[in-house]
């Protein structure tokens, strides 16, 4: 059949139970997340963010989370992205002016012949 035994059991175990709609395909996503924070420590790193502005390492210790927990709060509810101050014209803007570098000069792409002049 050119599947392992293993799948082959395992099919063969959900068409049992379930019949025809067990051998149906299924997501592979996961459909609990057990380590996730609680919902009302997600509404705490929230409220700091909006009042404070801080990021994930200082509301981290405020709650007793780790930063990277905060951080995945952040990134799941949008809150994550901050504004660029002004004082740094080298990044790009997102309403604006573009960069501040020199374009990248084109001879120095690996494979492209150098032009000269004789």
């Amino acid at each position: 059949m050119g599947i392992s035994r293993t799948t082959a059991r395992k099919w063969g175990r959900r068409r049992r139970a379930e019949g025809d709609a067990g051998l149906y395909d299924r997501a592979s996503r996961a459909r609990t997340a057990p380590h996730r924070a609680p919902a009302d420590v997600e509404t705490r790193i929230r409220a700091l963010r909006s009042e404070r502005k801080p990021g994930p390492a200082r509301i981290g210790p405020i709650l007793g989370v780790p930063a990277s927990a905060v951080h995945l709060v952040l990134t799941r509810t949008g809150l994550r992205v901050r504004a660029l101050p002004a004082s740094w014209p080298w990044h790009d803007r997102p309403g604006g002016r573009g960069t501040a570098r020199k374009p990248r000069d084109s001879r120095r792409l690996p494979g492209r012949p150098v032009m000269t002049s004789c």
